[in-house]
């Protein structure tokens, strides 16, 4: 390991020099570090890197699911509920099917139950792909939530028909009532395990004499500790993280101070940016490994590879039909119940379709495959190790590829989801101004007669002009500021409550800004 450590150095800088380089030329760079480790993995005397897919499940997918958790909007959520649980759970279910009966037919030696493993491997979509794509097109704010809260759930859904799949394998038996019982609990097991070590947290955050450095670290340890207690009592790890992490981030106003806010965001973008670039560039470096193993199997490259292209036709067609297919759904439920759109068009769907790139989640738990079950080979592991390589290798080459150029193509309409951004900044200036004098006026009209830069500020937000510089706070004075800052911050915490059509990415902007006024206001 430690001969090795230049190497790992080396890649870290490769990654960073990529990630530069597609921002540079507008691709995702999911694509760039897959195909860079792949280029790598061919040049004499590459270490042969060899993953312990209990390093990705436990190092790699708690904080990269508590991240998206916790930058995800929970009105968007459920405003897009429907949408969002059909495609994390019915789709992905759906497709597992769909690879399963396929693999069987097409694949020899597959059985239904080695179908439905590949199935559940292979169902997730990945989120920080299709994230990095639509960072260069403009797309309408409903598909990025909608794909957001997605990718959210259907990581766990895919993992629990991948251990249900697994069961089968092993025991040559699947027990329907025993299968479903078990995912009942490990449903309500895993949200209830993240909302009862959310809870703690935040209470820890609230009652022990914390610091800035000491809730940054508590936020890290978080996501692992949500993980492995509902792992460790046989429910759903990912869906702990997603429900603890929605929970605290609903939360985040109420148990971290501006301080901690601003520099756990900052921690946790540079944390997040260096695991999503190491786990992208593994999926390509792990190719030997892989293929060693596929001809130890006596199976042929080609062979293998058409079988691997199979399966990615198959993802491709169905979550294209499962698009269209919740369109027309959508429609005849508008007849019956209220519909958030009961008419998105044509257009919004085949891009929903066409955003099917796989990654960690699949290489993850293709990995995990034991190599042996009750003392034989596992049946098939390297060819499903080698098939899952192709489909995350293909959909991020070609989905990944075109759907820039097809977004731009298709010219997605502009939905009135929300209000538009001028509109929704000029009315929530507007607002916080007005909350601000009442309360300057209300409660500290002696402070406000008697010292200047209070009235000062009275005029800024009267008349938008600066304040003199030479002006100094005292103390006194900073504690009124802070508190109408305050005030401020609740406004816009409960305008993003009940206001639906306000887009909660400009709502957080602005209590962006109220935490580092607070910063300026502390520091003088």
């Amino acid at each position: 390991m430690l001969e090795h450590f230049p190497f790992y150095l080396g890649v870290i800088v490769l990654i960073v020099l990529l990630i530069m380089l597609a921002n540079k030329i507008k691709i995702a760079y999911p694509v760039l570090l897959v195909l860079a480790g792949l280029l790598i993995c061919f040049i004499p005397g590459t270490p042969v890197l060899k993953i312990d897919p209990e390093l990705i499940f436990i190092i790699f997918l708690p904080p990269l699911l508590y991240e998206a958790a916790w930058a995800n909007s929970w009105k968007e959520l459920w405003h897009w509920r429907r949408i969002i649980s059909s495609f994390a759970f019915v789709v992905v279910f759906l497709t597992a099917i769909s690879v399963a009966i396929v693999a069987n037919t097409f694949i020899p030696g597959f059985s239904l139950a080695l179908g439905f493993l590949l199935g559940g491997i292979v169902s997730p979509p990945d989120a920080v792909s299709a994230g990095a794509i639509i960072r260069f097109v403009k797309v309408p704010k409903r598909m990025s939530s909608i794909l957001e809260g997605e990718s959210l759930l259907n990581d766990a859904s895919s993992l629990i028909i991948f251990r249900f799949a697994l069961v089968a394998v092993a025991t040559g038996q699947f027990v329907w009532h025993q299968a479903a019982l078990s995912f009942l609990w490990m449903v309500i097991g895993g949200v209830g395990a993240g909302l009862l070590i959310g809870l703690l947290f935040l209470k820890a955050h609230k009652w022990l004499p914390t610091d800035v450095n000491m809730d940054t670290i508590l936020t890290l340890v978080t996501p692992y500790v949500m993980y492995i207690a509902a792992e460790e009592v046989h429910a759903s790890g990912v869906l702990a993280v997603v429900s603890g992490g929605l929970f605290l981030s609903y939360h985040r106003h109420r148990f971290l101070s501006s301080s901690s806010r601003l520099r756990g965001e900052n921690v946790w973008q540079s944390f997040v940016f260096l695991l999503n670039g190491l786990v992208f560039m593994l999926i390509g470096l792990d190719l030997p490994e892989i293929m060693s193993g596929l001809k130890a199997e006596g199976t042929g490259i080609y062979e293998a590879t058409g079988y691997g292209i199979l399966i990615t036709l198959v993802l491709i067609g169905g979550r294209m039909l499962a698009a269209y297919g919740a369109l027309i759904i959508t429609r005849i439920a508008s007849n019956f119940i209220t519909v958030a759109d009961a008419s998105p068009g044509m257009k919004a769907p085949l891009i929903m379709g066409w955003t099917g790139m796989r990654g960690v989640v699949s290489l993850a738990a293709a990995l995990s495959i034991p190599v042996a079950i009750n003392g034989d080979p596992f049946p098939q592991r390297n060819l499903i190790l080698y098939i899952t390589f192709i489909v995350i290798l293909l959909t991020l080459i070609v989905q990944g590829l075109t759907l820039p150029t097809l977004i731009k193509k298709v010219g997605l309409p502009e939905f009135d989801d929300h209000l538009p951004e001028e509109e929704t900044e000029k009315m929530i200036r507007h607002e916080l101004t007005k909350v601000s004098l009442n309360y300057l006026q209300q409660h500290h009209k002696m402070a406000l007669d008697n010292n200047f830069y209070l009235r000062h500020l009275e005029k800024i937000w009267e008349t938008q002009q600066q304040a003199p510089e030479e002006e100094l706070l005292t103390k006194e004075v900073k504690l009124v500021y802070l508190r109408i800052l305050e005030q401020q911050r609740q406004l816009l915490l409960e305008k993003n409550k009940k206001e639906a059509r306000i887009d909660e990415e400009i709502i957080r902007r602005f209590l962006h800004r109220i935490d580092l006024e607070e910063e300026k206001i502390a520091s003088k």
